[in-house]
């Protein structure tokens, strides 16, 4: 632990000094706008980038290694620079392997005696080999009414990503943005850049209307009048100790996220299952993480029938239709109630670590509404032997805010903004 805290300190002191200092004055956070690709379900942010600087967007990934943007289609940037092999940087990047045989022209794709990296489409589980390279990043400030102004680091760190590895992203999306606990992901290398807390809030929306992550210090307010900021439950981040990424070192961590849920109640009523699945284990199997790239969320097969078994049974007076995929259970939607949090239906509670920090799922992040007019209860069967047994997915969390405090190792989070008559497109910053 003392030699991990130890790396990161000299992580942040090197990309204070490669950084160095970002233009204008430190904010005190920076934000990132997201809305949701409705053909995908994918969460889409944008933020600026190179010399001229060009929009560019992503999808937002809560894994990941680092920044990742295709480098082939036309990356013209005059600021570019790669990260040499033999730096400090890409020895913390722990990197295998060194550009040394490119003989086209120089271009962030093509540099000798540069760090190789490993980004990876974390949607369809691509992975490929990519130069380190830094460049200018800015992004914005302020939220409300419109994004900026702009905050400027001259040299982010990133990864260089091949056109093919695009595939499978939401249309018009060029990389992918991790919002990991990775050295080299957003929340790290932004703190050092603007030296504020390493921390982000996350607050997705369930439509194109603009949701928010906002990094490092700044008051959680939402119109009309809600502050957030001091009413978070809390729940530990877990390590896994074995790496979930496409490429890895033997004795890589993950840099996902994962809480300790501890086990699953349908309408306050305990759902029996083996809860060993919901423990993280030896090999780095089980447990519960969560993913912005998961639409839905995804359940180890006993856990999933458990789960809809459950809801069947306290749901038995609503009337019940075919199954629409990938979902099992499904209702006439205009059999179901509404109320203030989505459809009338029995609630979902993951029970993390006591009862006392339970994250109470209700109707509008459980249920999904499908076609021919069916509404379905939103769990994924991910097979009899996934490597993790639960992934909350964005639906899961879409209209409630989410810390991950990366210095405190803690999730904090708030449950339905719904409940106060407000969503995350409604959040102000400026």
């Amino acid at each position: 632990m003392a030699r991990s805290s130890r790396l990161v300190a000299l992580l942040l002191l090197l990309l204070s000094a490669c950084s160095c200092r970002a233009a204008g004055n430190n904010p005190s956070a920076v934000v990132l706008p997201v809305r949701k690709d409705s053909a995908t379900g994918q969460y889409l942010t944008g933020f600026r980038q190179r010399t001229p600087q060009v929009p560019v967007t992503a999808v937002l990934d809560l894994g990941g290694a680092s920044l990742w943007v295709d480098c082939d289609a036309g990356y013209v940037s005059s600021s570019y620079a790669g990260v040499p092999c033999a730096s400090k940087l890409c020895r913390l990047a722990k990197s295998v392997a060194c550009a040394t045989s490119c003989v086209g022209k120089p271009s962030p794709g093509c540099l000798n005696d540069t760090c190789s990296g490993f980004p990876e489409n974390t949607v369809t589980r691509v992975s490929t080999g990519g130069n380190l390279i830094t460049d200018v990043l800015s992004v914005p400030t302020t939220f409300r009414p419109a994004p900026g102004p702009l905050a400027t680091a001259p040299a982010f760190l990133f990864t260089c990503g091949a056109t093919f590895l695009t595939d499978g992203l939401a249309a018009g999306a060029t990389g992918m943005a991790s919002l990991s606990r990775a050295r080299f992901a957003l929340p790290t290398q932004l703190a050092a850049t603007f030296r504020f807390s390493r921390k982000f809030a996350l607050c997705l929306t369930s439509t194109s209307a603009a949701g928010v992550v906002v990094f490092g210090d700044a008051p959680y307010a939402f119109q009309p009048g809600v502050d957030l900021s001091k009413s978070l439950t809390y729940t530990p981040l877990l390590v896994n100790n074995v790496s979930t990424a496409g490429v890895s070192g033997q004795k890589d961590k993950s840099n996902e996220y994962f809480i300790g849920v501890t086990a699953i109640k349908v309408n306050g009523r305990a759902v029996p299952l083996n809860a060993s699945l919901l423990a993280i284990d030896k090999q780095g199997g089980g447990g519960t993480k969560l993913s912005t790239v998961a639409p839905y969320t995804v359940l180890e097969t006993s856990i999933h029938k458990a789960v809809t078994d459950a809801f069947a049974a306290e749901t038995a007076m609503i009337p019940r239709v075919r199954a629409v995929a990938p979902f099992k259970l499904c209702y006439d939607g205009s059999k179901v109630g509404s109320t203030r949090v989505g459809p009338a239906v029995p609630t979902v509670e993951l029970v993390l670590q006591n009862e006392a920090a339970s994250w109470v799922v209700f109707g509008a992040n459980s249920m999904v509404a499908a076609k021919g007019g069916a509404l379905c209860l939103g769990v994924v069967d991910g097979g009899a032997a996934p490597r993790t047994s639960v992934v909350i997915g964005g639906h899961t969390m879409e209209d409630n805010l989410l810390e991950f405090d990366l210095q405190r190792a803690r999730l904090g989070f708030s449950s339905s903004l719904l409940f106060r008559q407000t969503t995350c497109n409604n959040f102000r910053l400026g």
